[in-house]
């Protein structure tokens, strides 16, 4: 049996960004300011991002281009394989099709890299000398941190504390692409010396942190990794790429499956198939969550703080509550309190389903993924593949197709509970 992957040349790379607002029947609730409540002024976000990416987050355009900067270090890793789970399917004895959408070839390993480009490049082009970011497993810290070494910017990122103790790899990443990484709450801000030493921080928790540095630093802006529009626009390159492999293989896929945090990875897979499914065909898609930090499945959809101080504007967006502190999972990307305003809006009209795995069946999924097929995933990433074994094991015809947005080999002591009483004890002579 041959491995069945679908790669695209670098020519047929999406030159353009796909903007799913152009074609939503309904309009996004605005973000309110935190201080009247009332619509958020663009102009008073300027202190926060560039021009151009607010430019981007209130854009009515379909299709924006991607500057050829940009395209020239997306030329590095894109596009990304198309990769049928022939093995898994095996295992499994389905008849189920699985088809991998890879970001785990990027430089840094994740999908975090492709916005994490465009906003370098943005905020260069803007005069931005330093950009200041939170991070939680680390993903989007190591992301940026390349970015603004590509781009000759200074980044610094407050990295969730729970996360930075049990991924030191993490940090080396940042470093070597001299990204400057503290564990959140930190003694750097006000509001981080609010918490005791013992408190194992939020991604809510990072973001006030980065925002109040941003406010006290000249020169500086505030990068995010997930949630906004614009975040999610650039997030489409997976989701274009994912659609003309389909259609070189002549597949429409039953059902698209993508882990959810705060809807980077998600968004960039499903968006640019919202058309279709507007248009009437039956594709099935689902954001898979921690049952222990449940935004989607368990989350009231209303107006809420995108961090912890109450310091961005309000958002409507399916929510925990800002000061939601989740346990101390190993998933650390996902350990957010909301999810983005076009995820939760399309899940509130019904175009979207979530679903919720535990944290147990996720480290047996990651590790039956890895044995296998040969790629250790992404904690973040098994949470799909859980959900996608037992749509699987149901033995039905039909096509899965699900994005494993990074690898996780920074991430090996998450992984290193789930081996307790598997693992044999040798004699070192």
């Amino acid at each position: 049996m041959l491995r069945e992957v679908v790669y695209l040349k670098p020519e047929e790379m999406p030159r353009s960004y796909y903007n799913v607002l152009a074609d939503l029947p309904f309009k996004l609730d605005l973000p309110l300011d935190p201080e009247t409540g009332q619509p958020m002024k663009p102009e008073k976000l300027l202190s926060i991002f560039p021009e151009p990416l607010l430019e981007q987050e209130i854009s009515d355009k379909r299709f924006i281009p991607i500057p050829e900067p940009v395209l020239k270090e997306y030329a590095v890793y894109r596009p990304t394989p198309l990769i049928r789970a022939n093995f898994l399917e095996e295992y499994l004895g389905t008849r189920t099709r699985i088809y991998y959408k890879y970001e785990g070839v990027s430089p840094t390993g994740s999908h975090k890299v492709n916005t994490a480009l465009a906003q370098a490049y943005y905020n260069k082009i803007s005069g931005t000398r330093i950009l200041v970011t939170e991070t939680g497993a680390g993903q989007w810290g190591s992301a940026l941190s390349y970015a603004g070494a590509k781009f000759g910017l200074e980044v610094r990122v407050f990295m969730v504390k729970i996360s930075y103790n049990q991924k030191p790899f993490r940090k080396v990443l940042m470093n070597i692409f001299n990204g400057n990484v503290v564990p959140s709450p930190s003694k750097l801000t006000q509001f981080g010396q609010t918490f005791d030493e013992e408190h194992p921080g939020t991604l809510g928790i990072a973001i006030s942190e980065a925002i109040e540095t941003v406010f006290k630093e000249q020169g500086a802006k505030y990068a995010l990794g997930s949630v906004l529009n614009h975040v999610l626009l650039h997030q489409t390159i997976i989701g274009l790429e994912l659609k003309e492999q389909l259609k070189k293989l002549g597949i429409i896929p039953d059902m698209i499956v993508a882990c959810h945090g705060g809807g980077s990875n998600f968004g960039g897979t499903i968006l640019p198939f919202i058309p279709d499914i507007l248009e009437g065909k039956h594709i099935k898609i689902i954001a898979v969550e921690p049952e222990s930090c449940p935004s989607l499945t368990k989350g009231e959809y209303r107006y809420d703080f995108g961090d912890s101080a109450g310091l961005t504007p309000m958002m409507k967006m399916y929510t925990l509550g800002k000061d939601f502190v989740p346990p101390s999972i190993h998933a650390g990307g996902l350990r957010y309190h909301g999810a983005a305003p076009i995820v939760s809006k399309l899940l509130y009209e019904k175009l979207i389903s979530a679903a919720a795995v535990s944290q147990d069946e996720v480290f047996e999924a990651g590790k039956l993924f890895a044995k296998v097929e040969g790629i250790v995933p992404a904690p973040e990433s098994a949470h799909a593949i859980a959900y996608v074994i037992k749509e699987a094991k149901k033995n039905e015809k039909k096509t899965i197709v699900f994005t494993l947005s990074g690898h996780g080999y920074f991430d090996l002591n998450a992984y290193v509970s789930s081996l307790s009483g598997t693992l044999e004890t040798f004699e070192v002579v």
